[in-house]
């Protein structure tokens, strides 16, 4: 008996392992709806094997399930579905997805995250095991949630996810005063945060760093070019110049500019070249809060601060971080080099990550403790 069960839990976890990495595939892509995975297996241990796959299709619809049930047929009858948020329970364009997997003769059904939603939360799970579906409830903290954490975030506090990135010198400096650019991470590691825009729903910047970097802010793989998140600028005093860069763009990438002078005349040029302009009273909490409350009506569920240390320690300050991404490098600055936040260097409230790394520098992320509990 021991041994049986084992040998299932170990089929439970590499598959579920599996169904998140499916999930993956449309981080971004899939509005204001989670992206899930689905896979649909029948056997176990060495004799198991896939016979139906689903993620939540571009735009939200239809549902992970019901793209598994599909691709697997008269398969799905008896197999395990491992999905990677609890089932919906509501009625939209299409019933229930609970109700589908029932309908199809599923047997069993491991499931990888609740969903908070209130048309949902629980309710999912009831219909499977009102059905006679075994259900086994896999939550692991860390685990399932990552795909479709802006998600939670918007459900649970009202504001998006935030993921705080920032690159280091050895001597702990973020860049140097002055018009000269100062490149402190690799090749690689910089790579890795065009991969990391790309699954992102918006990027933001504070005006300093606007100003002295004149930056794009897009994903810049090749191949994921048109996965660019949205940029947001935070400029209370308009001081971005009409001629840089994001500006210019903004036709092709979309772009806010928060600011006290959202209705004011300066800010009409703003308008007429693309950019969208979100009132902002300043840099204390209870602005970024509420700038981080509008957010999910333009879309935004994730975000990356990716900002000079003014913008970082406001962010941190405000307990508004979830995540700190930071990219250690071996590059030196010097004696001219502007400090890096010490809540970036050593982190409180936060739990030791992921660690890699990416040529000569090492990526180390941190996820703040209470990253599943509601804010106050």
């Amino acid at each position: 008996m021991a041994d049986s069960f084992q040998r299932q839990d170990a089929d439970d976890r590499r598959f579920m392992a599996a169904a998140r990495r499916l999930s993956l595939r449309h981080v971004g892509l899939t509005a204001e709806n989670p992206s899930v995975g689905t896979l649909l297996v029948q056997g176990e241990g060495g004799d198991a094997r896939i016979v139906g796959r689903g993620v939540t299709a571009i735009t939200g619809r239809p549902h992970s399930e019901r793209v598994a049930l599909e691709d697997a047929g008269a398969a799905a009858r008896g197999a395990t579905a491992y999905v990677t948020l609890e089932p919906c329970a509501h009625h939209g364009r299409t019933g229930p997805c609970a109700d589908a997997l029932a309908a199809a003769g599923v047997a069993r059904v491991v499931i990888g995250a609740a969903d908070p939603d209130p048309r949902v939360d629980g309710r999912g799970i009831a219909i499977l095991r009102k059905a006679g579906i075994v259900v086994r409830e896999l939550f692991e903290a860390g685990g399932s949630g990552r795909p479709f954490e802006g998600f939670l975030s918007r459900l649970r506090r009202g504001r998006p996810h935030v993921t705080l990135k920032m690159a280091v010198s050895a001597d702990g400096a973020v860049g140097r005063p002055g018009p000269e650019r100062v490149g402190i991470s690799g090749a690689v590691a910089n790579r890795q945060v065009h991969l990391m825009r790309a699954g992102m729903d918006a990027i933001m910047v504070g005006v300093g760093t606007a100003l002295a970097d004149d930056p794009m802010l897009t994903c810049r793989l090749p191949g994921l070019e048109a996965r660019s998140p949205i940029r947001i600028v935070v400029d209370p005093q308009l001081r971005l110049p009409l001629g840089s860069r994001l500006v210019r763009t903004a036709v092709d990438v979309p772009t806010l500019i928060a600011t006290t002078r959202a209705a004011d005349a300066a800010a009409v040029p703003y308008r007429r070249a693309g950019c969208g302009l979100v009132p902002l009273e300043g840099y204390d909490a209870d602005d970024l809060r509420a700038l981080l409350r509008f957010m999910p009506s333009v879309g935004v569920q994730s975000l990356m601060v990716e900002g000079g240390p003014a913008l970082a320690n406001a962010f941190l300050w405000a307990g508004l971080v979830d995540r700190i991404v930071l990219v250690r490098s071996a590059a030196v600055v010097g004696d001219l080099g502007i400090a890096a936040p010490e809540g970036v260097l050593a982190p409180r409230g936060f739990r030791l990550g992921r660690r890699e790394r990416f040529g000569a520098d090492v990526w180390t992320e941190w996820e703040r403790d209470d990253a599943c509990s509601p804010e106050s």
